[in-house]
C-alpha cells in the first residue's frame, strides 16, 4: 500500500516548515481534532503558540484556499471575531513547503455556544448577520457552490458503487433515490434564491464563546450557498415548538444586519438530508487515510448502513411535515 501524503508530516517536518518562515519553535507540538486537514499547536521562544494547518493534497486548488483567506480577512477588517489566517510581510497567506501548502493562525480559545440559551443564539444570529453582509459584497469564482449534484446525487452514486454491502443496497439506494427526488424538488422550486459567501459548516464545534460572544473558526468549508445554510445547523432542539424558538432569535439577531428571504426555510431539511448524505460519503472517501478506521472505527460495518438507512428514512419522513415557521 502507497504511504498516505500526511505521514511526511513527521515532527521534523512540521518544525522545518514553520522554521523556513522564520519562526523559532521549542519543539513543542499539539496534534489538535481536525480530520480533513492536519492541524497542530506550536510552541514558539518567547511567544505564544501558534497554529499551523496542512492542508490536504488535491482537496482545493491554491486558488480556492486564496478565497477563503481573502473572505475571512475581509471579515477581520470589518472587525468580526473570525480567525484569519496570519500573512507574511509580503502579504501572503497561502505558504508552502516541500509541496505542502500551509497557513498558520493565531491561537484563540474558547468554550461550545449553549445552543439552549437564547441570548447566545441572538448574538449568533447578529454575528451571521454581519458575516453575511460581507459575504453578499462579491462572489466566489474559484470555490463552488453548494450544489444537490454534488452532494446529493455524486454520494449516493459513491456510496452505491463503493461502500454499501450488498445485502443493503437496493433498500438504500430505492430510499436514497426518494430523497433526492424530494432534495432536487425543492431546491428547483427556489431556483431565484440568492447564494453568497457563507461559512458552510457552522456546527458548534467551529463555534467559540469567549468574553460572553462567538467567534467563528475554520472555513475551510466555506462556499456560495444560501444564507439558511449557516442557520440550520443552530436549530438543535429535537421538540419542533423549542426548535421554532430557537429560529426566532436566530433571526431577530440575524435581521438586523442582513435581510432573509422566508422561503429559505423550506430548505432546512433538505439541507439537513445533504448533509447526512455527503458525511457517509466524505466518509468512505477518506477511508485510506489511516486517521479515519483509526478514529471512526464503526463506520463500513453492516450495523453502520443499517443505522444510516434507518435515519435516512426518518429524514425522508421530516422532509413531509410542515416547515419551521416563525413565532
Amino acid at each position: 500500500m502507497n504511504a498516505h501524503p500526511f505521514e511526511r508530516l513527521t515532527p521534523d517536518f512540521i518544525l522545518d516548515a514553520l522554521e523556513a518562515q522564520g519562526y523559532l519553535c521549542d519543539g513543542r507540538i499539539l496534534a489538535l481534532n481536525s480530520y480533513e486537514n492536519r492541524v497542530y499547536q506550536i510552541g514558539l521562544d518567547e511567544a505564544q503558540p501558534i497554529i499551523a494547518k496542512f492542508y490536504r493534497p488535491e482537496r482545493w486548488s491554491p486558488a480556492q484556499i486564496q478565497e477563503e483567506h481573502d473572505f475571512t480577512q475581509a471579515l477581520v477588517d470589518q472587525e468580526l471575531s473570525v480567525v484569519a489566517p496570519l500573512r507574511t510581510a509580503a502579504g501572503h497567506s497561502l505558504l508552502e513547503y516541500q509541496g505542502f501548502g500551509f497557513a498558520l493562525f493565531p491561537r484563540r480559545g474558547g468554550r461550545a455556544p449553549e445552543l439552549d440559551n437564547p441570548d447566545h443564539l441572538y448574538q449568533l444570529g447578529q454575528t451571521l448577520g454581519r458575516i453575511h453582509q460581507v459575504g453578499r459584497a462579491q462572489a466566489f469564482v474559484a470555490r463552488p457552490r453548494l450544489t444537490a449534484e454534488h452532494f446529493g446525487d455524486e454520494s449516493v452514486a459513491f456510496i452505491a458503487e463503493q461502500m454499501i454491502p450488498m445485502s443493503l443496497r437496493t433498500a438504500y439506494v430505492s430510499l436514497a433515490e426518494d430523497l433526492l427526488k424530494q432534495i432536487h424538488h425543492a431546491f428547483s422550486r427556489y431556483s431565484d434564491l440568492t447564494y453568497l459567501r457563507v461559512h458552510g459548516d457552522c456546527h458548534a464545534g467551529n463555534l467559540l464563546w469567549r468574553d460572553e460572544h462567538p467567534h467563528f473558526v475554520d472555513f475551510d468549508d466555506s462556499r456560495m450557498a444560501p444564507a439558511i445554510q449557516d442557520l440550520w445547523m443552530l436549530l438543535t432542539d429535537s421538540d419542533r415548538l423549542q426548535r421554532e424558538l430557537q429560529l426566532e432569535e436566530v433571526l431577530s439577531g440575524y435581521q438586523e444586519f442582513s435581510d432573509f428571504d422566508a422561503r429559505e426555510l423550506h430548505l432546512i431539511e433538505p439541507l439537513r438530508a445533504l448533509r447526512m448524505l455527503h458525511y457517509s460519503a466524505w466518509l468512505g472517501r477518506r477511508w485510506q487515510d489511516p486517521a479515519f478506521p483509526m478514529h471512526f472505527p464503526w463506520y463500513n460495518t453492516e450495523r453502520y448502513w443499517g443505522e444510516h438507512i434507518l435515519q435516512l428514512r426518518e429524514q425522508l419522513a421530516a422532509l413531509q411535515e410542515p416547515v419551521l415557521r416563525r413565532l
